[in-house]
């Protein structure tokens, strides 16, 4: 089959379920993917041959599509902070948002030294798309990691190889740990934080196909994990170290009462590009 030929059935087949934009975006994706043509390229040769076996994929992803699978889950790999991940239903899509986390963190966090060596941790790792980041664009840092599911781990050891980078990953469910590995320069999480009563605010592919575990918290006991991390945050960052949360952007002024219960100074809440309440930075108040 030409691929002009297959772009008409494709567009055809995913016509009233997403925009014409989105259903350009995903071809766009599988073809470069499986054919390594941009957009130009493409449209540069319209007769050209299409192979049974990728006829046969881009069917599946088609198919996968109507399902409302996200494209990223059907592909296997995403783009974050210009870095390559994979990622499967075993963890969260990195979001743009939290791009802007890690550009925080960054900007905040060279070694004072060229001796001195900074030690991070993120808790709730995921893909690892954080403390991967991190790692690639901080020398002399020491990164660990975290996450409670097995799965995710996989994931995110896979990511670290990908991108020829060193992480300490550890499985730890962080409820439940009395206490952390090391003392850390900087504490990052984006730990669970959508309430049961926001999921019909949600796309649904979202809902269907993205780990529950690492999106939602009890209506009752929004800010469970902020309160744990925070208290272990107390105890495990060095002398002035640095927290950061991504957060629930309905919860702002509550994620930072909570902190200054705990204790911690010069609390900074951040929107994103969106213009919602979504990173707080904190520096520990009593730590040693």
């Amino acid at each position: 089959m030409q691929i002009s030929n297959f772009k008409k059935q494709f567009f055809s087949e995913l016509s009233g379920l997403y925009p014409e934009t989105e259903i350009q975006s995903f071809f766009n994706i599988l073809i470069e993917l499986k054919l390594n043509l941009s957009r130009i390229e493409v449209a540069l040769q319209p007769d050209l041959a299409i192979s049974e076996t990728t006829i046969t994929f881009l069917q599946k992803a088609i198919a996968a599509l109507k399902k409302n699978i996200p494209i990223q889950y059907i592909t296997g790999e995403t783009e974050f902070y210009g870095l390559k991940f994979n990622v499967n239903e075993s963890v969260l899509i990195p979001r743009p948002e939290t791009e802007e986390l890690v550009d925080w963190i960054l900007e905040n966090s060279k070694p004072k030294t060229q001796n001195s060596k900074l030690k991070i941790l993120d808790i709730g790792t995921g893909s690892g798309c954080i403390a991967i980041s991190l790692a690639k664009n901080l020398s002399n840092t020491d990164v660990f990691a975290l996450d409670i599911s097995s799965e995710a781990l996989k994931i995110a050891k896979k990511n670290a190889l990908l991108n020829n980078v060193d992480i300490y990953f550890s499985e730890i469910d962080i409820l439940n740990t009395p206490d952390l590995p090391e003392k850390y320069n900087i504490i990052v999480s984006n730990p669970p934080y959508v309430r049961e009563l926001e999921k019909e605010l949600m796309q649904q592919n979202v809902l269907a196909y993205e780990p529950h575990l690492a999106l939602f918290v009890k209506d009752n006991n929004p800010l469970l994990f902020y309160d744990r991390i925070a208290d272990l945050a107390n105890k495990h960052l060095s002398k002035k170290g640095s927290l950061y949360f991504e957060i629930n952007q309905y919860l702002g002024n509550e994620t930072v009462a909570l902190l200054k219960q705990k204790g911690f100074q010069n609390i900074e809440l951040k929107k994103d590009i969106f213009g919602v309440d979504r990173m707080i930075k904190a520096i520990a108040g009593s730590s040693l």
